[in-house]
């Protein structure tokens, strides 16, 4: 796993994490939803690298 992985994924979830706030803030459920679905995917990949 290389830092460019590694660097990719934080950005990933952070993005995720950042349409969760703002799904939250305004009531959006998709956008929760997608923000949701962003970090998990970070979380999956940064644990199949790991493998």
């Amino acid at each position: 796993m290389g830092v460019g992985d590694k660097t990719h994924n934080a950005a990933e979830k952070l993005h995720g994490k950042g349409k969760e706030a703002a799904g939250n803030a305004t009531g959006h459920d998709r956008l929760k939803a997608a923000g949701k679905g962003h970090e998990v995917k970070a979380d999956l990949k940064q644990a199949g690298e790991k493998v």
